[in-house]
Order: structure tokens, then C-alpha cells, then sequence
């Protein structure tokens, strides 16, 4: 019967993609068939010859066997046949040979190998001096991948062939779970490509796909042409079509373009170029979409992401963004992270590490990706930021070092202010800048023993400023305010009278003060037989005292500083601000208790678990601006716990309880589960006090050693405006995959808040991966991963993305489409 000519969307799909050889995303898994060579290497095969120099038509044939009949001139050889030319081999039980055509013909249990191919056949018959050669009904494996198949015949000629009603798959003999069928296959060996004629793609044994004709890789190189496309179906694109063009423009450099199309959008055109040297790489990504019909408006984006080596001690590197519209990240994304972020930062820098030190000079720029806000709620440029630090043994007891930092602050709303301009919030605001110089020496004496540790450091930190004469005038002004207030007398910046504010003005603030702090800890340790098992159980406790001055820090500018979370990491840090604008004064010691149990066969942590405290000596007193300060008593608790029922099932809490205000401040709670080698389950409860309360299940869960379902439910259990208990899912996702020895095929559903204002929205992906050939349809996998924390086994311990705060983070434009 003749095949329908009719190309239904799949065959489509691979017919325009299948001559690529881009590098893989993702390392293909031959896990379930590991590798094995369909036809086995010869044990008698050709010594090794070096066709670079010599072709291989111009070296010597030279045939051997267990009997020899015939003429001198047409000699026949029987029994363990070999010949042999160069690297190519032939084996066969009876050959046949004319000296004066140097012509052959070879019958019974033919073998013939070169460097690029493996062959088992009936009978060949060639031509040395042209090296053609003609084999029939032939079992074939293409040597530098799993290629392989059958045919009625092949034609070979040098490095190319012909091969006619062939097969064609990366699946083993016993288990061809896909298979190309065509009445031709073209092979050049040389260029590691294939062309296939009148093909039909079965998998198993139903046909997918008939294809006229089509090009397909037999090796691992890259190469100019057609990647496989991306599709999906969305609410807010419609049908999406992008189709990746690779260019191999040379082994160090490579472009990828991609045109799309979006039924509900419009069409947009993307761009990747890499690059690779000898000290350094980069990728340049672009989007540009003249019309988007969704915001009415052309759309694009720009990033650049490069490091390169200057010296063993130094390293340029770069993290550019340019986004067209603050919207860009929200109807780029199809995730919570794209949501989440209200502004991302550009940075440009040199930076240099050594032995005991490190510096920088760079400067960072941040852009808007939150259209409800303002650019005055963006954070300062720092234009440019110089660090240096150093940190060195002294002695025998001593260490030394600084920390040392000059910045200038710089803000988009200052430079493009202009008188009479309006936002969505009222008149635009000059932000004037300024500059910073900030060093903090210190020494310590590290003492320590097998069993405990003290180390006593002692720190100066200076901090000066020159600020902008707009700033320092806003700052007296502010300062006059707050005083005249505690008088009964109200003003504002335009009312507050030029006699009461203009004494305060400071240009030129600083600020000095010493820090003192102690920190020691002991170790106990005892032997335990739990269950089966012995362990080694220790008892850690530990404490910090901390002491630095009050130093009246009103007058100084808050540029780049905010208050840290607190967490167990605050328990022992000399300043509870993130930077030099705030040195938090203090008189505190922190109390804290570790417990571990590690088995003494192999280490393996069965249980950890740490509570501490912090009790405040004396009122703190400097705060920033809207900050309420700290009294003196005591801090809230912080407790960790993780406990191992086994290797595959652990769990963990983290708890935080305020006993000033009688309630939780934060309360965590993690559990996984490790099913075989690829299952796994994510169980999680968050709360954090007026801010969140969230809950996230995520699996991937084998049904078989094929088949596996996969889903995530993330769902806040809180209204964020009225904070009163209401379920609203974040994301759901549900899928099944089916994952063979050499084919895999995976469809997913999503159902995702897309909008600041929390509508939520629903997609169908569907990802049909022949291994070894390709794969057509959206990438799931890179969706999975994102979604279920262990999809791939390798991320098991990366910090998800819901864990890092928003907003400071250099994002990807367009990273799940």
C-alpha cells in the first residue's frame, strides 16, 4: 500500500527538526538499556592504519586464511578470512579475489568494520582500488552512537553509503521500542549525517509518522540546521510554535535563532550567541516582538551573561538585563519566580581572590519588573562599588584583617527627574545620592581544642559619608520634623522653618565605633547502639557575647542597608543590618545547644537539632527609619530539627517562638521520601507571621519501571490582604511519563497564578523524546525540574526557588514558555 502523502502535526514536528546536533540540554538517560554493542566487535579485526596521511585507497590490501586454492592471479581463501586495509576490515568463511581488478567476493558469515561502521551480512563484493563495496541483507551498528538497523542492501563508497528497505533506531535489537523504516537511508560517515527517503517512524508498532524525506545525525557533533521546536497550547499565548535555527559558525562560537509564533500574541524572533576562549565564555540572549497584541505595544529583552579570566588571581565577569516594560517578566513567564521579583540588577565588574584576600570593582544597575510600583521603590546604582578584604595569620595566636568598601550611590529617579511629572502614585520624587567609604579592621586570637574553641575578636569600624547637597538638606529637615513632633509642633518638608532645620545639615557625616565580641564552645561526645546500629552522639554548646556602643546614627543616609531576617545565622553576627548605613549598638549574649548523631560506620547524620536565644543586656536604640526599636530581654527562640527514619525518609522543623508576644514567629516543616532509584516525594508547611502560610506537595512517583506520575500542589492557606484562612492554589501541576529504554513521552498539565493580581491560568505541554534522534513538543523537563525539588537526582539538595528572597536576583527574561 502507498503511504499517505497527508503530514499530520508530528510528523511535521520531526520532519523540520531532525538535522540538528546542537549541545543537549539535558544528558540523555540510556539507564534502563545500558550500552551495548548490537553487533559485537570483532576479535579479528584490522590493525590500525592512518588514513589522515595515507588514503586509504592507496594502501596495501593484504588477505590471509586457514586454506588457500585457486591462481596466483584470482586466489581463493577458506576458513577465518581476514582482509585487511588499513583500518578497514573484512571477515568472511570463503573470499574470492581478482589481483588485476583488485576486485573480491565474499560469502558465508561476512564481517566488515571500519572506524565509523559494524557490519554482519550474507555475502559483499567491492572493489578495493575504489573502495566501493556492495553488501547484502546486512545487520549494521554506527560506531560513535548507538545507531543501528537492517537492510537488503548498502552501497558503500569511501566514506558514504547507501542502504536500501532499511531500519534505523537507538534502541537495542531485542527491544526496538522506535524505529525508522525507510526505503533508503543515505550514510556519510564523514559528516556524521544521514538523509532517510519514504520514511515511516514507528513507535512499537504503531507508525507516528510518515516523512519523504529528511536529514538526521549519526554522531555527537554540532552542526548547522533545524533544532526541534517548542509547542504548547496556553490561555494567554494560544497555539505557541518556536522553531530554533542552530548555527554552527565555529567549534568555539555558535548562534541559535528562533522565530515563534503565538496564535493570541503575535510573533516574536529570539536569539542566543555563545562564545568560548581560553580564559573565558559568554551567552547574549535577545527577544524582540514588534506587536504584542496582549499589552498593545512592541516587547523585547537583553541579556548577557560573560566571565572572563584576566590573570590567576583575576576575573572579569558580567550579568546584564534590559527589559522593554516593567510587565515584561510577568507575560514572559510561566512561573511564580517571574511574579515574585519587583526589580532585577545588572552588574559589570573585576573582581580578584587570593590567599587571605579578595576585591572588587563593579557597578550594578537595577530595572523595574513590577508595574504596580514606582522607580523611586527601586534600590540605588552603585556607580561604582570598590571592596577590598583581607583576613591573614599573625603570628602563632593572631589573625588580622579589614573590610574595607567605597561606594557611589547613585538613583534613576534623580537622573531623569523632571519638574511636573507624574506616576500612578502622584509627582514623581528626586532621590539625590551620595558616597560612602566604610573599613572595619579587626584582629582575633583563634584558640581551639579537640573538644572546644574561643575566639575573642576586636573590631573599629569607620564609616563617612559625602552626601549630595539635596540629601543632606532632606536628612536636616527629617531630623527637624522628628524633633519639633516630640514638642506638640507638626511640619513638613515645605512648612519646617530654614532657622530649625539648616544647623542640622551634615555633608559630610561619619560615624566610629569599636565592636567586641567572644565566642566559645565545647564538644561532648558519647557512644550510643540505637536499634541495630551504633552511632556517635554530640553535645555542642555554645555562646556569643557581642558588645558595641551607641552611636546616634540619625544623620546618616539609608542607601543600601535593611534589617536580615532572623535566623539561626543572626544568632552570632556582629551587626543586625545587612550594610555599613546601620551598625545596630548592642550588649547581648546568645545561648545555643546543638545535638548530632552521625553512624560510626559511615557518618550519616541520623539527627540534628539546635535551639537558641538571644538575651539583650540593655535596650538597642538604633533602628531605621519606621523601625521599632529592641528592648531589653529576650529574643525570640529559634529551633531546627532533622531527623532520618532511614536513607531514603527524612524529616525536618524549624521553629521560631517570640515569648514577648505569646505567639510564632515562623514555623517550617519538611518531609522526603526517596522511592527506588527515581522516585520522590516533597512534603512542606510554611508560616511566617503576617506575611505567609503556605503548604507544597510535590511527587514523582513510579507506577512501573516505564511509567511514573509526576505533580506538585502549591497552595497558600492565607488571603494576603485580609490574612484570614482561604486555600488559593499557586501552582498545580499533574503528569504521566513514560519513560523507555530509548523513548520517552511526557504530557503535563499546569494550572499557575500568571498575574500580580492572582489570576490563575491553565497549559498542556507534551514532550515526545526518540533518544538518540530527538524530541518535538514543549520542554516538560526543565518545567519538573523547577517544580518537584529531586526530579532530577542530581538537584536533591539545591535550595528551591521559592526559598530565595524576591527582587534581588538577576533573572532569566524568558525561562518557562
Amino acid at each position: 500500500m502507498r503511504p499517505n502523502p497527508r503530514l499530520l502535526p508530528l510528523s511535521l514536528c520531526i520532519a523540520a527538526a531532525l538535522p540538528l546536533q546542537a549541545a543537549e540540554k539535558y544528558q540523555l538517560d540510556w539507564g534502563r538499556c545500558p550500552a551495548k554493542d548490537p553487533v559485537p566487535i570483532f576479535t579479528d579485526t584490522a590493525p590500525t592504519g592512518d588514513e589522515k596521511v595515507t588514503p586509504r585507497k592507496q594502501l596495501q590490501t593484504t588477505l590471509e586464511g586457514d586454506e588457500q586454492t585457486g591462481t596466483v592471479d584470482m586466489p581463493v581463501f577458506n576458513g577465518n578470512v581476514a582482509l585487511n586495509r588499513g583500518n578497514q576490515f573484512l571477515g568472511a568463511d570463503h573470499v574470492s579475489y581478482d589481483r588485476d581488478k583488485d576486485t573480491y567476493t565474499a560469502e558465508g558469515h561476512v564481517r566488515y568494520q571500519d572506524p565509523k561502521m559494524r557490519i554482519l551480512a550474507d555475502k559483499a563484493q567491492g572493489n578495493q582500488a575504489a573502495d566501493t563495496h556492495t553488501i547484502d541483507n546486512i545487520r549494521y551498528q554506527i560506531v560513535s552512537k548507538r545507531g543501528n538497523g537492517t537492510a537488503d542492501r548498502i552501497d558503500l563508497s569511501g566514506s558514504k553509503g547507501e542502504l536500501y528497505d532499511a531500519t534505523y533506531t537507538t534502541c537495542p535489537p531485542e527491544k526496538r521500542d522506535w524505529e525508522l523504516k525507510a526505503s533508503r537511508i543515505d550514510v556519510d560517515t564523514e559528516e556524521g549525517m544521514a538523509v532517510a527517503h519514504n520514511a515511516k517512524i514507528r513507535v512499537g508498532k504503531v507508525p507516528v509518522a510518515y516523512i519523504p524525506w529528511f536529514k538526521f545525525p549519526i554522531d555527537d557533533r554540532r552542526r548547522t540546521g533545524l533544532l526541534f521546536p517548542s509547542i504548547s497550547q496556553t490561555q494567554r499565548n494560544g497555539f505557541d510554535w518556536r522553531q530554533p535555527i542552530y548555527i554552527n559558525i565555529a567549534p568555539n562560537y555558535d548562534d541559535t535563532i528562533s522565530p515563534r509564533i503565538m496564535t493570541a500574541r503575535g510573533i516574536a524572533l529570539d536569539n542566543e550567541f555563545r562564545y568560548l576562549n581560553e580564559s573565558g565564555s559568554g551567552v547574549a540572549r535577545t527577544m524582540w516582538m514588534p506587536n504584542d497584541k496582549l499589552r498593545d505595544r512592541s516587547r523585547g529583552s537583553f541579556t548577557y551573561q560573560a566571565f572572563q579570566n584576566l590573570s590567576p588571581n583575576w576575573q572579569a565577569r558580567a550579568n546584564l538585563l534590559w527589559l522593554s516594560d516593567p510587565r515584561y517578566l510577568e507575560d514572559f513567564n510561566s512561573s511564580a519566580v517571574g511574579l515574585a521579583q519587583y526589580s532585577a540588577m545588572s552588574e559589570v565588574g573585576v573582581y580578584g581572590r587570593g590567599h587571605h584576600w579578595d576585591a572588587s570593582i563593579s557597578a550594578d544597575h537595577w530595572v523595574r519588573t513590577d508595574y504596580t510600583l514606582t522607580e523611586a521603590s527601586l534600590p540605588y546604582d552603585r556607580l561604582p562599588r570598590i571592596t577590598y578584604n583581607l583576613d591573614t595569620p599573625v603570628g602563632v595566636l593572631f589573625r588580622a584583617g579589614v573590610n574595607a568598601e567605597a561606594v557611589r550611590f547613585q538613583h534613576q529617579n534623580y537622573r531623569n527627574f523632571a519638574t511636573g511629572t507624574f506616576d500612578q502614585t502622584g509627582p514623581s520624587l528626586r532621590i539625590p545620592g551620595g558616597s560612602r567609604f566604610d573599613i572595619k579592621p579587626f584582629v582575633s586570637m583563634p584558640l581551639q581544642g579537640n573538644w572546644w574553641f574561643l575566639t575573642p575578636t576586636v573590631a573599629w569600624r569607620y564609616t563617612a559619608y559625602q552626601l549630595d547637597g539635596d540629601l543632606a538638606d532632606n536628612n536636616a529637615k527629617d531630623r527637624a520634623i522628628a524633633a519639633e513632633a516630640l514638642q506638640g509642633r507638626y511640619w513638613n518638608r515645605d512648612t519646617v522653618p530654614d532657622t530649625v532645620w539648616q544647623p542640622l545639615v551634615k555633608r559630610n557625616p561619619t560615624r566610629s565605633l569599636p565592636i567586641v565580641s567572644l565566642d566559645g564552645g565545647i564538644q561532648f561526645d558519647r557512644n550510643v547502639h540505637w536499634g541495630s546500629k551504633d552511632y556517635v552522639q554530640t553535645l555542642e554548646p555554645r555562646v556569643f557575647y557581642l558588645h558595641t556602643p551607641y552611636r546616634d546614627q540619625s544623620m546618616l543616609p539609608v542607601f543600601d542597608t535593611g534589617l536580615l531576617t532572623y535566623s539561626w545565622g543572626q544568632l552570632f553576627r556582629d551587626n543586625r543590618y545587612s550594610s555599613a548605613d546601620r551598625q545596630s549598638d548592642a550588649s547581648q549574649v546568645t545561648f545555643a545547644l546543638t545535638t548530632r548523631m552521625n553512624r560510626e560506620s559511615d557518618g550519616h547524620e541520623k539527627l540534628s537539632a539546635s535551639i537558641g536565644q538571644i538575651l539583650y543586656l540593655d535596650d538597642s536604640r538604633v533602628t531605621l527609619p519606621g523601625e521599632i526599636p529592641l528592648k531589653q530581654g529576650r529574643s525570640a527562640w529559634i529551633a531546627d530539627a532533622n531527623y532520618a527514619f532511614n536513607d531514603r525518609w527524612t524529616m525536618g522543623a524549624s521553629y521560631q517562638w517570640d515569648p514577648r508576644t505569646k505567639q510564632r514567629d515562623l514555623v517550617s516543616v519538611r518531609t522526603r521520601y526517596i522511592w527506588g532509584e527515581d522516585g520522590i516525594v516533597n512534603l512542606s508547611y510554611r508560616y511566617r507571621r503576617n506575611l505567609l502560610e503556605q503548604a507544597d506537595l510535590q511527587f514523582l512517583y513510579p507506577i512501573s519501571s516505564s511509567w511514573s506520575i509526576v505533580g506538585r500542589y502549591y497552595t497558600s492557606l492565607r488571603d494576603q490582604t485580609t490574612w484570614k484562612h482561604t486555600v488559593k492554589p499557586l501552582e498545580i501541576v499533574g503528569g504521566v511519563q513514560w519513560d523507555s529504554c530509548c523513548v520517552a513521552v511526557r504530557i503535563v498539565g499546569r494550572r499557575y497564578v500568571a498575574t500580580r493580581e492572582g489570576d490563575l491560568r491553565n497549559g498542556i505541554m507534551l514532550e515526545f523524546e526518540l533518544k538518540g534522534l530527538g524530541s518535538a513538543g514543549q520542554d516538560t523537563r526543565r518545567i519538573l525540574r523547577r517544580a518537584i525539588l529531586g526530579y532530577f537526582r542530581d538537584d536533591l539538595y539545591l535550595v528551591p526557588p521559592e526559598a530565595l528572597s524576591s527582587g534581588q536576583h538577576t533573572v532569566d527574561p524568558d525561562p518557562i514558555q
